[in-house]
């Protein structure tokens, strides 16, 4: 099946941004990144139940989803919740979206929006089936 998990041991590998700070730069991580033939980016941050997102993370995916939205394309940043277990996988698919980025602002979409739900609506925008 695509998607799965390919090395269960790589993926819970630690990765230390620590030697690569200019300042109060440091990297960011995606969770996940979905591209529709080059017509449709989603950036998807996952986060525990309650948990936010640093300023810089935030802003970096801010400005990501906006560039892209810039050139055309349909551009969103999804910022899904989840109350998993530590021992069981996240089910991405299923996640709640807490906040989500398109046309340059942050709204807050019905409670009960799943992460797959999102992203068929943002196809559906931008006429891929």
């Amino acid at each position: 099946m695509r998607g799965a998990i390919r090395n269960r041991q790589r993926a819970k590998q630690l990765r230390d941004f620590t030697g690569l700070r200019w300042g109060k730069i440091t990297p960011t991580d995606v969770d996940a990144f979905v591209e529709f033939h080059d017509r449709l980016f989603v950036w998807i941050e996952a986060k525990l139940r309650g948990a936010s997102m640093s300023i810089g993370q935030r802003l970096a995916l801010e400005r990501l989803c906006d560039a892209m939205a810039e050139t055309g394309r349909t551009a969103a940043v999804l910022i899904v919740e989840h109350d998993t277990e530590p021992t069981n996988d996240v089910d991405y698919a299923a996640c709640l979206v807490k906040e989500c980025r398109y046309n340059q602002k942050w709204q807050e979409p019905d409670r009960s929006t799943t992460c797959r739900a999102a992203i068929d609506a943002f196809r559906a925008k931008a006429g891929i089936v």
